[in-house]
């Protein structure tokens, strides 16, 4: 059998903010097959909360980034350099969309919810990818980020994020190509519907959840562990030749007609 470690390995995780978060699941499973794990939160507001879900971890660092802050940003990687030296691994979950914008009319989105929408949920990759590919020696690395089906089939209420999750997946497909060279991978998870606090703001997400159980072929919702079980395969030497993929995690139900 096939044993993951990842002993000598680091990871910067953005978009913890609680125990549902799929940052925070992608954490404790890195951590578990033995990698050091940077821990990047929001702001202020989050610090207790995610430093007491990671107070039984050892080789665990944090670090506060608002990734609509350039500055933070810099900051956030000199600290990680300066504690770790080096990053193998970068974990993007980061969504966000102001809550008026993820329902009624499309066409009434207005000009500023779709630049923030677009800039924390698309665009953070570009700068946060480039630092940590700096961090990244020789041997490479890989970048994660997680998406949605919304990026090619409209979800009502979900709206302006499925567009920013399109731009997001040919972000995956443009790094990819940049970065190869480098021996760094760039992919993307594909998640089903799941309790998050980004989902708290999706209306109709409980009927969204009924349907995807119903439809799937596998007759059920997925879990966070299926996700993070994922991004440790994209993280791992078993998937030494995925880059530039969307991988659905999603219990079948993409291959359902409507």
């Amino acid at each position: 059998m096939y044993k993951i470690d990842l002993s000598s390995k680091k990871a910067l995780v953005f978009g913890v903010s609680n125990e549902r978060s799929i940052g925070w699941h992608a954490c404790k499973i890195l951590h578990e097959a033995g990698a050091s794990i940077a821990i990047a939160y929001q702001s202020e507001r989050f610090k207790d909360r995610v430093e007491k879900l990671a107070k039984d971890m050892k080789n665990v660092i944090f670090v506060q980034c608002d990734v609509s802050i350039d500055e933070q940003i810099e900051q956030a990687f000199k600290t990680v350099q300066k504690e770790f030296g080096s990053l193998d691994y970068l974990i993007h979950s980061i969504a966000f969309a102001q809550r008026e914008d993820l329902g009624g009319d499309f066409s009434h989105l207005s000009r500023s919810g779709f630049q923030m929408a677009l800039e924390i949920s698309a665009y953070s990759l570009i700068p946060l990818a480039r630092k940590a590919a700096s961090l990244m020696g020789d041997n490479g690395g890989s970048i994660t980020t997680m998406t949605f089906q919304a990026s090619e089939r409209v979800f009502p209420g979900y709206n302006i994020m499925g567009t920013a999750k399109a731009a997001l997946e040919n972000e995956v497909r443009q790094l990819a190509a940049e970065y190869g060279p480098k021996n760094i991978r760039v992919n993307a998870v594909s998640a089903g519907p799941l309790d998050t606090l980004s989902a708290r703001g999706i209306h109709g997400f409980l009927d969204m959840k009924k349907i995807h159980a119903e439809k799937s072929p596998l007759g059920r919702n997925i879990t966070h562990q299926e996700v993070a079980k994922t991004v440790l395969y994209l993280c791992s030497d078993l998937s030494s030749g995925v880059t530039g993929a969307i991988i659905p995690v999603d219990a079948g139900y993409r291959v359902m007609a409507a």
